[in-house]
């Protein structure tokens, strides 16, 4: 038999004391756990911050030190030569030496002396140009249009820091330097540094014992070390080699040299437990500013806490156990009773159901509950049959009003399809069977995700959200997948139903096949545009000519007026102007009801778009293409240029925009159009877009489109991505006016 069996026959008591005995295990366990966590986690953040607030601090120690020393060393170092100029300059006013002879001898010193590795002292004159330089090329090179050197020449004396590239540098390099200045000779002395060789400059004495009295704990201690794992300030190990040591020259060490930023819990060899390390890199000096500390110590008072949750768990359980027993106790033996006397009353044959009432606690509520109970139960079964037989009639007519109710869905010729709150289908009629291919049998119950194309979810998802709102979806333009992956153009409509409290209970969407509608739209809108196009025609083959014959008579007129009827020139002007500007106007009108044409081609009528723009508004229109865009398919090119005029227009009408950018983007799979503006922007929600926002999204998906507008308060952009195959043109193309 199984635990639960063998715990479900065990006595009342037992039970209990096993209920309460795990429930007690559990609370103290979780209890201790949680506090042990929160300690550990309190232990832990408290000495990390220690230790990494101490790091830092000591990084700044050490920046601040050795920027202190290396200011001092370069000052002394420049005090001295400066001591050596002075007492030369002595001498040449002694007669003892002349101004060159003194000038040399210092200069000479001065340049013999090295300031670490490659630093050096350099002389130069009151305006900045090189007196005496270690790199002979350098000497009277004016440098004074260098930030530094400007400085120099204001200040004359001070440290100041710059970066210097040297003729054979590749990329400028960080100095320090200290200026001295010596009137007489008009001398500034220099004497500077690399800042990656400050390092063999500083004095370590100056901050070694700040460092050292740096102490975590009892076994915690700071030290700095170079990236070779040479110890430079150390308690013990000065100038020892890290990685050289017994048990340290593991990868989990070198990993400090590689982050150099950080920290890390290292194993130490021979059961010597574990150290947590923090370390931070001093990248000028090429050091690591590392705080250590042993696990043990970092987690002693721990186990402390852990020993203490132990003793006072099991000192618990030994006292609740037998509290325990004494309570069940109180409950089990009345309940024992009961049960006695109800075996009674049982082998009597029910003769007399009612049991003798004795308390009046809850064992007493238990008898007197009985009692009523078995007074009621005749009534209760009389009720029941009556309730039994009101229940088949209702039932009855809920399934014919069901039936009903399906007929109805069933004869709708529009496909409707209902969800539950959880988007799972709970019915499809027939239509929806016939226009989309899913079965209801095969939908029940699944989410129609595959059903909504990838790029409807954004559209899908908000009108799933306003439905939930409790709002009617209203008359939506939209594509649906078809089973056999056909894209099906549709109109939706969907709202929530509820039950009979007003609790959702799902949601009812009605779809309209709209694409023979839409077939009919776009031949409709091809055909006013060849309307369109044969009017721009007419107006540019047959009347402007006309009209330029009627201007070349009207001339010859003015030329014979001219010597026959003076007094008529002005008129005969007058006419020639008028028919100039008929002419001028029948162009417009012209390029007006077929731009794409008259200008050869989309790219031409977006040039022209974009300078009228400009010549008109008076405003920054720019038009930008990166790759050759194609002839394309006429009508494509004249809904690109249409929803390009628009959004052009409405930045300038409604954004109040001074800068436009008009820009093509063609790829190997797609066709991108944006229209870029630094208006005042707007919101570009469905429920408010006016009527030039419809027809551009109209004119898109009549092409297939995709249009999107995204728009704050800097501005307004309007992008529309078309795949690339809807720029080829037909296999006829269509008549172009010349």
């Amino acid at each position: 038999m199984s635990l639960f069996h063998h715990f479900g026959n065990l006595p009342i008591r037992y039970k209990i004391l096993c209920i309460f005995s795990f429930t007690f295990i559990v609370i103290m366990g979780l209890s201790s756990l949680t506090i042990y966590t929160i300690v550990k986690q309190h232990v832990e953040k408290n000495m990390e911050n220690v230790l990494q607030n101490a790091t830092s601090a000591m990084v700044n120690n050490v920046k601040t030190a050795a920027s202190v020393s290396i200011r001092n060393y370069l000052r002394a170092t420049a005090e001295k030569n400066l001591d050596i100029v002075r007492h030369l300059y002595g001498l040449q006013a002694n007669g003892r030496l002349t101004q060159k002879e003194a000038k040399k001898q210092a200069a000479d010193i001065m340049l013999s002396q090295k300031i670490g590795t490659h630093g050096y002292i350099c002389i130069l004159d009151g305006s900045g140009r090189v007196v005496r330089h270690p790199k002979k090329m350098l000497e009277g090179l004016d440098i004074s249009d260098h930030g530094f050197v400007r400085e120099m020449v204001n200040q004359k004396k001070g440290y100041i820091e710059y970066d210097w590239q040297n003729p054979d540098d590749e990329v400028p390099r960080p100095k320090a330097l200290y200026l001295e200045y010596f009137a007489p000779w008009d001398w500034m002395i220099t004497v500077s540094s690399y800042r990656n060789e400050f390092a063999e400059l500083m004095q370590i004495s100056d901050f070694e014992k700040s460092i050292l009295e740096q102490r975590f704990g009892k076994t915690g201690f700071a030290c700095v070390l170079d990236t070779d794992g040479n110890f430079i300030i150390h308690p013990d190990q000065k100038g020892a080699n890290l990685l050289s040591m017994p048990g340290y020259a593991d990868t989990v060490f070198k990993k400090i040299f590689t982050k150099k930023n950080g920290n890390q819990v290292v194993s130490l060899q021979d059961n010597q437990g574990k150290k947590l390390i923090f370390f931070n890199h001093i990248p000028e000096y090429q050091w690591i500013v590392a705080s250590t500390i042993h696990m043990e110590d970092f987690f002693s008072p721990l186990n402390t806490i852990k020993n203490f949750i132990i003793l006072v768990g099991l000192m618990s359980l030994v006292i609740f156990i037998p509290i325990t027993f004494f309570f069940s106790a109180t409950i089990t033996e009345p309940l024992r009773s009961l049960m006695e006397r109800l075996n009674e009353d049982i082998r009597e044959g029910f003769s007399n159901r009612m049991v003798t009432l004795h308390s009046l606690d809850e064992v007493g509520q238990i008898t007197f509950y009985y009692n009523s109970f078995m007074e009621k139960l005749d009534a209760y079964n009389r009720d029941l049959n009556a309730q039994i037989a009101e229940r088949k009639l209702a039932q009855e007519a809920l399934q014919e009003s069901e039936e009903r109710y399906r007929s109805v869905m069933e004869a709708a010729p529009d496909p409707i399809i209902v969800y539950d709150m959880e988007g799972c289908v709970t019915y499809l009629n027939p239509a929806f069977t016939r226009v989309f291919g899913y079965t209801l049998k095969e939908s029940l119950g699944r989410k129609m995700d595959h059903f909504v194309p990838e790029e409807q979810w954004k559209q899908a998802m908000e009108g799933i959200h306003a439905i939930l709102e409790g709002h009617v979806l209203p008359r939506t333009e939209t594509t649906r997948r078809a089973k056999d992956g056909r894209l099906i153009e549709v109109t939706l409509r969907g709202s929530v139903y509820r039950d009979k409290n007003g609790n959702p209970l799902g949601t009812v969407i009605t779809h309209r096949d709209v694409s023979q509608v839409k077939q009919l739209e776009k031949a409709i809108m091809e055909i006013g545009e060849k309307e369109r196009q044969k009017i721009g025609n007419d107006l540019h083959d047959d009347l402007c000519p006309h009209l330029i014959g009627v201007e070349g008579l009207s001339k010859v007129l003015k030329t014979k007026m001219e010597k026959t009827a003076p007094e008529a020139v002005q008129s005969a002007q007058n006419i020639t102007r008028l028919i100039q500007e008929a002419i001028q106007k029948t162009r417009r009108l012209a390029r007006g009801l077929c731009p794409v044409y008259f200008k050869h081609g989309l790219l031409s009528a977006m040039q022209e778009l974009s300078a009228n723009t400009r010549t008109v508004h008076q405003v920054n229109c720019a038009f930008l293409y990166h790759e050759k865009i194609p002839a394309g398919n006429d009508m494509v090119n004249i809904n690109l240029y249409h929803i390009a005029q628009e959004a052009v227009q409405n930045a300038i009408r409604h954004g109040r925009a001074d800068r436009i950018l008009i820009e093509m983007t063609h790829r190997k799979t797609w066709f991108s159009l944006s229209i870029t503006d630094n208006g005042t922007g707007f919101t570009p929600s469905r429920k408010f877009q006016g009527m030039g926002l419809r027809i551009m999204n109209y004119r898109a998906k009549l092409m297939g489109a995709s249009l999107e507008i995204e728009s704050n308060g800097t501005g307004t952009c309007v992008t529309l991505k078309l795949p690339i195959s809807a720029l080829h043109p037909p296999d006829v193309p269509p008549v172009r006016p010349a």
